[in-house]
């Protein structure tokens, strides 16, 4: 996989765990932006290996349930999972030698 689509997937999902999903509120505290950080080299594992979109809302809400010890958003999980999906297919889009 060409370094600048990997980047690019990193970076968004990067975006989206921090101002789509945010389940401990804190998108609008500048200090708090590395909050969700640890969590996106899983997502991205996820992605490469064409996880569906329950399997990524299973895991987000296992991180939530789990690693946060909050209550559980499942609707709100498969939401943010696709969005992930809908990022990996657009940049994938925009790249499609990556397929070749």
């Amino acid at each position: 996989m060409p370094q600048r689509y990997e980047q690019e997937l990193l970076t968004r999902i990067n975006e989206v765990l921090h101002y789509l999903w945010d389940p401990i509120g804190v998108r609008g505290e500048p200090h708090a932006r590395d909050e969700y950080d640890g969590y996106v080299p899983d997502i991205y594992s996820l992605l490469r290996k064409e996880a569906s979109a329950e399997q990524i809302a299973a895991h987000l809400d296992k991180i939530v349930t789990e690693g946060m010890e909050i209550s559980s958003n499942q609707q709100h999980s498969l939401a943010i999972a696709y969005k992930l999906l809908e990022w990996r297919a657009t940049l994938l889009e925009k790249r499609p030698e990556i397929l070749g």
